[in-house]
């Protein structure tokens, strides 16, 4: 009765998790600001709405969005025009118009392991495959241009990066971009660069782009972290004129075209917003420090820095009964005691023995969160 595509495609473990989130629970779970978003962004909704601008609007997006994004990315991206540019309904809907793209059946997409958990289905829903590149905490969680290369053979076709990265906060130097730019030219790879958390950088850190520099590079990006309006499911590529042509094909016959009174939401929110994002990256600032500092105060934990994201991926040694205990184990009993994470398992087999903590919640709640785990990992044998 079902199609073999559907093989292997399960709920992910983040949604499985959200369902034993209670009233009561401290949810460092969730991976969303706290925020609600710009009153511009309501306002612009609001007005296009009762100007009438509720029927269905251009397959690539509104203009004036397409150009306002464009000024945004002549950062990354000099000569980037409104043509370059096609707003979606989310950057999940981003990142699979693009493997529908450029993925054929027994080709293979390298992701990271760990990594974010729409990667893998997504190469698996094209009929294609995956190859998982290592990320460790050792490394900072930064991808290794050298083990990349030594895992390409002749079914790759497509090289996913996500910097800043969902779930580890890590990020790639200037000196990685390039070196993974050399690789990627070499084997005639696609890069799909999952650049949603690129204002999400913390004091001391550079966001390095990978739109502008590779002449094969489909970026995908989204409006709901930098202005928290991730219910609004707003998004949107960004890519060369032949690449986004092809992209805008898949983006049309998977939803015609975009909400029109949201995208004039996002608008607003661009125009006159600025401030927002630096205030709240700020005040994220503060929680990574707070999260970061309290983890690595609990027996059996480290965490480090995460230069970018709301996230913390640290690790851990905790033994139950002689055995290591591993994340998902550790997440339910967490849960069970009122405090929601994810195992690091959801985002790949390197996650094990991790966990992935959002401070995109109060210092309050990081703060009561860090007693419960504290409080619950007493119980379990510590490694050396």
């Amino acid at each position: 009765m079902f199609s073999s595509r559907m093989d292997g495609i399960q709920l992910s473990g983040l949604r499985k998790m959200f369902e034993l989130v209670t009233s009561d629970s401290v949810n460092l779970g969730l991976g969303e600001p706290d925020l609600q978003p710009p009153g511009e962004a309501v306002e612009a909704v609001g007005e296009a709405m009762r100007l009438g601008f509720n029927k269905y609007g251009p397959t690539n997006g509104i203009p004036a969005l397409k150009e306002e994004i464009s000024k945004r990315l002549r950062t990354y991206w000099t000569d980037i025009s409104p043509e370059n540019v096609i707003v979606t309904c989310s950057g999940s809907e981003a990142l699979f118009s693009g493997f529908l793209t450029f993925m054929d059946r027994g080709q293979k997409a390298l992701v990271p392991d760990p990594g974010f958990v729409l990667y893998r289905p997504h190469s698996l829903l094209t009929g294609s495959g995956y190859i998982e590149y290592p990320l460790s905490i050792e490394n900072e969680f930064r991808p290794d241009p050298d083990a990349i290369e030594g895992l390409i053979d002749d079914t790759c076709k497509v090289l996913v990066m996500n910097s800043p990265s969902n779930p580890t906060g890590g990020m790639v130097t200037r000196q990685d971009r390039d070196d993974i730019v050399d690789v990627a030219r070499d084997h005639d790879l696609v890069i799909i660069s999952d650049e949603v958390y690129d204002t999400m950088v913390f004091t001391g850190n550079t966001h390095y782009s990978f739109l502008g520099v590779y002449e094969k590079t489909m970026m995908a990006n989204s409006f709901s972290k930098i202005f928290a309006m991730t219910g609004w499911r707003l998004g949107y590529v960004a890519a060369p004129t032949e690449m986004a042509q092809k992209i805008a094909l898949a983006h049309y016959h998977m939803v015609a075209c975009p909400p029109t009174p949201i995208q004039y939401g996002a608008l607003g929110a661009m125009r006159k917003s600025d401030g927002f994002v630096s205030s709240m990256v700020a005040e994220f600032e503060r929680r990574r420090d707070l999260i970061t500092r309290r983890l690595n105060e609990i027996p059996g934990f480290r965490a480090i820095l995460p230069p970018g994201t709301f996230y913390s991926f640290p690790s851990y040694e905790l033994y139950e009964n002689g055995e290591r205990l591993r994340s998902q184990d550790l997440a339910m009993e967490l849960a069970r005691n009122k405090l929601i994470c994810s195992p690091g398992t959801t985002f790949g087999e390197k996650g094990e023995y991790h966990l992935r903590f959002s401070f995109a919640n109060s210092q309050e709640n990081i703060q009561k969160g860090m007693d419960i785990l504290g409080d619950v990992v007493r119980k379990y044998g510590k490694g050396s």
